[in-house]
């Protein structure tokens, strides 16, 4: 049409910011936006607003949000460095534990993500490739290692789904808290409740870590013997 400015844009031409999409930069985005809303401020058109592009064009990388999800969770799972074995089991596995935690918990709003999507991509592989280095490493057979890599980590999981849940209140600092918690305990009627009820009320995440740590490796160590 003689009308129509010979200047006007082609139809389907990618904006600047569409033009510097990556996968890469979609799953960034994404962990920005859980990091400052939580899992469930994320959505295609959320995150496509945070770049400043249309939701649409996110598809060309990410099928849609389940994927999204899986990708930010793999991208803090792949970070996570398992130390090369040393020859000593016991700090060979601390290690790997303390490891998982930093990298699980570095991110706080996505902690449940992580230790809870089931991933099957090789990236997301990277700490449980660690930790069958060092089993397998300290002589422990095929069917052994898995058992063993699978007790260690459902020991980790719940243990740190426990500490991201537990409450910014749910300490060892909250004298008022502890208290009161430690009160309805033991107004609950039920004795050995009662007589630990003080215990109970309180909740060291470092010292319930370490605690179930040391009691995984004592178990994998003594199954070695």
């Amino acid at each position: 049409m003689s009308g129509m400015s010979s200047t006007a844009p082609r139809r389907g031409r990618p904006t600047k910011n569409e033009a510097h999409l990556s996968r890469s930069t979609i799953v960034t985005a994404a962990l920005a936006l859980i990091d400052s809303e939580g899992v469930g401020a994320v959505s295609m058109r959320t995150v496509g607003r945070r770049l400043g592009v249309d939701a649409k064009s996110l598809y060309h990388h990410v099928a849609g949000k389940e994927q999204l999800l899986d990708a930010v969770a793999e991208s803090i799972l792949a970070s996570i460095e398992v130390p090369a074995p040393t020859g000593d089991l016991r700090t060979d596995l601390r290690a790997a534990a303390h490891a998982f935690r930093v990298q699980a918990l570095s991110h706080p709003q996505a902690a449940t993500l992580v230790l809870t999507r089931q991933l099957k991509s090789v990236r997301s592989l990277a700490p449980v490739e660690g930790v069958l280095h060092i089993l397998l490493t300290a002589g422990f057979d095929a069917d052994e290692a898995v058992n063993m890599l699978r007790t260690m980590l459902a020991a980790l999981i719940g243990t740190l789904l426990r500490e991201v849940n537990a409450g910014p209140t749910y300490g060892t600092t909250d004298t008022a808290g502890i208290a009161a918690r430690a009160a309805d305990l033991t107004e609950a009627g039920l004795p050995s409740i009662r007589a630990v009820a003080p215990q109970l009320a309180r909740f060291d995440a470092e010292a319930e870590f370490d605690y179930m740590v040391d009691a995984v490796v004592d178990l994998i160590v003594a199954r070695r013997a």
